[in-house]
């Protein structure tokens, strides 16, 4: 063998080495990201809609790639099973009631299984285990919102639109408030109004705590009336008095007017007196005849005095009169007591 064969031999064989070299850090490589090399285990869940998720896709946990996808396999019902190799170290992490949900890298990126641990009172999930799963966003649903959303706003924005130029050329109230003068100076008027209105307010609170401050005023007569029980007994006497003195002058009208209707009654001698003319006219000629026979009287008796026959009885009766009048001056006048006291 020549030696340029030999040379080219030897470059094939390095080649060939270099070659099983790669493949075999490939395999490696590869084998590593699928945990084709670790020890791991089964863990199921049932979805009813995969969103495009596939097998090889990564299996996340508290933000720690775990394991990955393993078999995608269909069941009755529209559901998907799907069954994710997940590392034996992080087994402990992962509870029997973890829900698993799908996600994505990114808003278009590659999909992927998210577990939540669940709780640390639930044991730890084994080989073979189904745990729960929540059904994840639809894509083509976000889509179809969001551009129902971006049309709304499209007609809100134009009808915000006429409502903003309808208020520039002065229409509606809005319209009417902004471009009109008197509307403006009226609001401001009612604003003025209405300051006022709370000035008047404050000064009617203050006044009011002024007058709950004096109340309390020891010695003032509210605080007495308030707090000194003797005061109130007082003015309950006091009270009970009044109503007594009432109830004696509803009782005294009472009378009255039973008075006055008899009063008004012929039957009686007042009443006649007051009411009957024909009577009044005759106790009118009886007190005129007692008049006149009084008249008469007296000259009948001024007659007997200076008869001769009786002269001798009146002048005794007067010299008697006089010596008791003498007696009465001759004696000592006795001090008023009373009008001293």
């Amino acid at each position: 063998m020549s030696t340029s064969d030999n040379k080219r031999s030897i470059i094939v064989g390095i080649f060939v080495f270099l070659a099983i070299v790669i493949l075999i850090a490939g395999i490696f490589t590869l084998g590593g990201q699928q945990k084709r090399f670790i020890e791991s285990i089964a863990v199921r869940a049932v979805f009813n809609d995969v969103a495009g998720l596939k097998t090889g896709n990564n299996v996340w946990f508290s933000g720690v790639k775990i394991g990955t996808i393993k078999n995608i396999r269909l069941l009755g019902d529209s559901q998907v099973e799907i069954t994710m190799n997940i590392e034996e170290r992080v087994q402990e992490y992962i509870r029997k009631d973890a829900v698993a949900r799908i996600s994505s890298e990114s808003f278009i990126g590659n999909k992927n299984i998210v577990i939540d641990g669940g709780s640390q009172k639930a044991a730890p999930v084994e080989d073979g285990d189904i745990i729960k799963s929540v059904s994840p966003l639809n894509t083509d649903d976000m889509m179809e919102t969001l551009q129902r959303n971006n049309k709304n706003l499209a007609a809100i924005t134009d009808d915000f639109k006429v409502l903003s130029a309808k208020v520039v050329q002065g229409e509606g109230t809005v319209g009417a408030i902004l471009t009109d003068s008197m509307l403006a100076n009226n609001f401001r008027a009612m604003v003025a109004n209405l300051q006022q209105a709370s000035q008047n307010t404050v000064r009617a609170s203050n006044a009011l705590t002024n007058f709950t401050s004096k109340l309390n005023t020891e010695g003032a007569l509210a605080n007495e009336l308030l707090t000194d029980t003797t005061v109130y007994s007082e003015l309950r006497t006091s009270m009970a008095q009044l109503k007594q003195a009432t109830t004696s002058a509803a009782e005294l009208t009472n009378n009255l007017n039973a008075t006055s209707a008899k009063l008004n009654n012929n039957n009686n001698a007042v009443g006649v007196l007051l009411a009957d003319e024909e009577f009044a006219r005759q106790l009118k000629g009886t007190m005129q005849n007692l008049e006149t026979s009084t008249q008469k009287f007296d000259q009948n008796m001024e007659a007997l005095q200076s008869n001769f026959l009786l002269r001798g009885y009146f002048k005794k009766q007067e010299k008697e009169e006089t010596k008791k009048q003498e007696q009465l001056k001759s004696q000592p006048q006795q001090p008023d007591t009373t009008k001293q006291q």
